[in-house]
């Protein structure tokens, strides 16, 4: 299958989780699947919390569920909403997306098909803390 039309298909599974989300405050349903190396794909959709710092996005749903799985080399993460323009990571899932998908191509799209595509986390978060604090 070439890479265009198993990114579709990842749209797809991503439009089919964006349908679970859960978004009584704000109306914006947004889907995610993520790839784990093996092949494996783990959906997500938002949850949000009336205590809005409560409130799951769906990268980091998708994320969590596939490291709860055992899930730790991802190649790709696609997301989608139902918002009209491209939806990128908050913060927050950005920073996740680094520590937990580093090397991940992230995908967005929405009905019309795929809208952008960013290389990794680096292209989403130049200059990220990473926890050098560690070292």
């Amino acid at each position: 299958m070439s890479d265009d039309k198993r990114d579709e298909e990842l749209l797809r599974m991503a439009r089919r989780a964006m349908e679970l989300a859960r978004s009584p405050y704000s109306g914006v349903k947004v889907g995610a699947v993520v790839v784990a190396a093996d092949g494996q794909v783990y959906p997500g959709c938002n949850v949000e919390n009336a205590s809005l710092g409560l409130t799951a996005c769906a990268e980091r749903v998708a994320l969590w569920g596939a490291v709860a799985h055992g899930s730790a080399d991802f190649t790709t993460l696609v997301l989608t909403s139902n918002h009209p323009k491209v939806t990128t990571p908050c913060g927050a899932c950005r920073q996740v997306i680094l520590e937990l998908a580093p090397r991940a191509r992230i995908i967005f799209g929405d009905a019309e098909g795929v809208k952008h595509v960013w290389a990794s986390a680096r292209d989403l978060l130049p200059d990220a803390f990473e926890g050098d604090w560690k070292s």
